[in-house]
């Protein structure tokens, strides 16, 4: 089967476009039997745990640990040994066929981005009785996050270093707000040393180069295509002082905010 990759331990993920999502629920095993033996024929499996157990798929057996994640392809058949009592999240969906394949591991740990990982989940089950689309829509968004978890693990060819990917998003989440390269670091998981490596090597950039450009930009938007006052944006952007927003669009734009916004 093409989606899962030579040795089992990642498979071939393609998100160009959205899911069908088929099923979506709670499982519970670990009752009635400590093993599992199944196959989905045509069907993604998608697994958020609670629990301690074990996965085998194409000959290699992954230990599941809460906050465990699982992407298991259609046409392969899977083994689960439990330890008791077992739930976990999943659905079952198809994906496109054809198009950019993402490479993601069977299994990762979510870690610290478990709480976002099960609210797009409980989003997704909550939605799907109603809303086929909607569903659709969580699901591929918490595929897109599962895809980009950090650590070497998740590095994907091509794709940029977990750490770079978890800083840049971080960036984009608190451009308003005050933030300094070791706090981005923490965020990324790596050394402020390390960062600044892995940044210059990938965007050619300082963490702070890029920060400054990434609020520029957001900045030379909001005057060209809203009304929003100056000062507004100047805050938006987390250069609140006047002075200094000035001074920065003249430096990285080349003009004034008042020439920019015309």
């Amino acid at each position: 089967m093409p989606d899962l990759e030579p040795g089992g331990g990642r498979v071939r993920l393609r998100l160009h476009e959205p899911p069908r999502v088929v099923n979506i629920g709670v499982g519970l095993h670990g009752v009635g039997t400590v093993r599992d033996v199944f196959l989905l024929p045509d069907l993604w499996q998608l697994h958020l745990y609670g629990y301690h157990a074990e996965l085998t798929l194409g000959g290699l057996t992954h230990e599941i640990r809460p906050g465990h994640v699982s992407l298991i392809p259609p046409g392969h058949e899977v083994a689960f040994r439990y330890r008791g009592r077992s739930e976990h999240l999943y659905a079952h969906l198809r994906l496109p066929g054809g198009g950019p394949a993402l490479s993601v591991p069977v299994m990762q740990d979510a870690a610290d981005r478990t709480p976002v990982l099960r609210d797009l989940f409980s989003q997704a089950l909550a939605a799907a009785p109603r809303d086929g689309a909607h569903a659709d829509a969580e699901v591929w968004a918490l595929l897109w996050r599962i895809s980009r978890l950090p650590g070497p693990a998740a590095a994907t060819p091509g794709g940029p270093h977990p750490a770079v990917a978890a800083a840049t998003a971080h960036i984009e989440l608190r451009l308003a707000e005050p933030l300094t390269v070791p706090e981005i670091a923490r965020h990324a998981g790596v050394s402020h040393n390390h960062l600044t490596r892995l940044f210059r090597a990938e965007t050619g950039d300082t963490v702070v180069a890029y920060l400054r450009r990434r609020r520029l930009a957001r900045a030379e938007h909001l005057l060209r295509r809203s009304t929003l006052s100056i000062p507004a944006i100047a805050a938006l952007v987390g250069l609140a002082d006047l002075q200094a927003f000035n001074k920065a669009c003249r430096r990285e734009l080349g003009a004034s905010p008042r020439a920019l916004r015309g």
